[in-house]
């Protein structure tokens, strides 16, 4: 099955690397509900993620008979990892077992945005833009949030000021579009230049532009911030150590005091066709390498951060002729950080039965991520849920925020 191929045409393009916006330029942010200095930070998994191998319902008796081939086991060799003693998680996965264990990570199954057909564009325009329907893609909801929050000194701006985002990669996630500034940030392809290079540039820069040179000064700064000694790429975001450098680099940045609270990343590769065993344990891998990465980098501000992950859509039940799985409808979304009541699979199991499918072939969705979202901005950032129903999420009025995700 052929599968549509995303251009640049259709995300917009941040540039190779560096800073659109000056840290001269951030404003303080307000503090966010329960006087948190909070973080906030959204990937998105494109491609479509098949919940029933990352999260596998061990549990169901007619999990084993539909994925065949595929299916995980509780035991032998690479065996799943328990979760509940119903779930179980793929074993590529041990450090967000780890902060499971901890109470810092939970899992929400059989989820789904209101996206009800199978192509990647649509799905993908619906779970960035926040609106029901595809075609909306002037702005994404995780913007839109940042301007519908509350004003005060952190999260959100004074009344003269702006909140500013972090987008992390070459190409703007949709999700963190839109009218809110945002600072943009991915790794360099290329060796990063000398300072003696940089600094001759700069001082010609500031005999005959200074205000390029000011933005240069400040691309190089927060390049600096990201990673330290630029060391070149690795890997992009559809490779594990390019996940895992994305993440260490949007966590440097958020954990910036004057920086970012708010960010987006991107990681591609998810729709697994064909050979689907290697192919997710590999991608997973480096999901739960960006999971460790966060951790590590933001320390202490760890406490404060909610990691949210969603794809557009699942894959089917059952597997295909090629040991791999087509366009769904439910799926998995992921949720970490300390500041998430973790320990728990957020699921209305909908179950296995043919009777049970969606169509008779797929997971049927029984939680609206939606509810995820708001109840995460809710309760982290203090967002108002009147303006997450009207401005964020239009046309959600019916949507509730989820209760009791934030510890």
């Amino acid at each position: 099955m052929l599968c549509e191929t995303m251009t640049t045409s259709r995300r917009a393009v941040l540039g190779a690397s560096g800073a659109l916006f000056a840290w001269a330029f951030m404003p303080r942010w307000a503090q966010a509900a329960r006087g948190r200095d909070a973080r906030f930070v959204t990937i998105i998994l494109r491609g479509a993620l098949d919940g029933l191998t990352a999260v596998p319902p061990l549990g169901d008796p007619d999990y084993e008979a539909l994925r065949q081939g595929i299916a995980l086991h509780a035991q032998g060799p690479n065996p799943a990892l328990p979760l509940d003693g119903f779930f179980a998680l793929h074993p590529s996965m041990p450090n967000f077992a780890r902060l499971f264990r901890a109470g810092q990570a939970s899992v929400v199954h059989a989820s789904a945005t209101a996206y009800r057909d199978r192509s990647h564009f649509d799905g993908q325009d619906v779970l960035e833009s926040g609106y029901e329907t595809p075609g909306r893609v002037d702005s994404g909801w995780l913007n839109r949030m940042l301007i519908g929050l509350p004003k005060g000194e952190k999260i959100a701006p004074g009344a003269s000021e702006q909140a500013v985002g972090l987008a992390v990669g070459a190409n703007a996630p949709l999700v963190i579009r839109g009218r809110a500034p945002v600072l943009g940030w991915a790794p360099a392809v290329l060796p990063q230049a000398g300072d003696d290079l940089a600094m001759r540039l700069m001082d010609l820069y500031g005999q005959r532009d200074p205000l390029l040179a000011h933005a240069l000064a400040e691309g190089i700064a927060t390049g600096k911030i990201a990673t330290g000694i630029e060391l070149g790429a690795r890997g992009g975001p559809g490779d594990p150590e390019g996940m895992k450098h994305l993440a260490a680099g949007a966590a440097k940045l958020l954990a910036q005091p004057e920086g970012p609270r708010i960010a987006a990343l991107a990681f591609e590769g998810w729709d697994t066709h064909a050979q689907e065993i290697g192919r997710l344990a590999r991608l997973l891998s480096g999901l739960d390498g960006a999971f460790a990465a966060f951790e590590q980098e933001l320390g202490s501000l760890w406490k404060d951060t909610a990691i949210l992950v969603a794809t557009e859509f699942g894959r089917t039940a059952r597997v295909n002729g090629t040991e791999g799985t087509d366009h769904g409808t439910g799926t998995t979304a992921f949720l970490a950080g300390g500041a998430i009541r973790g320990g728990r699979v957020i699921a209305d199991w909908p179950g296995l039965k043919d009777v049970q499918l969606r169509d008779g072939r797929d997971l049927a969705a029984t939680t609206d991520l939606r509810a995820i979202a708001k109840g995460i901005a809710v309760d982290l950032l203090g967002a108002s849920p009147a303006i997450l129903a009207r401005d964020v999420f239009p046309g959600s009025e019916k949507v509730a925020p989820a209760k009791d995700l934030i510890a």
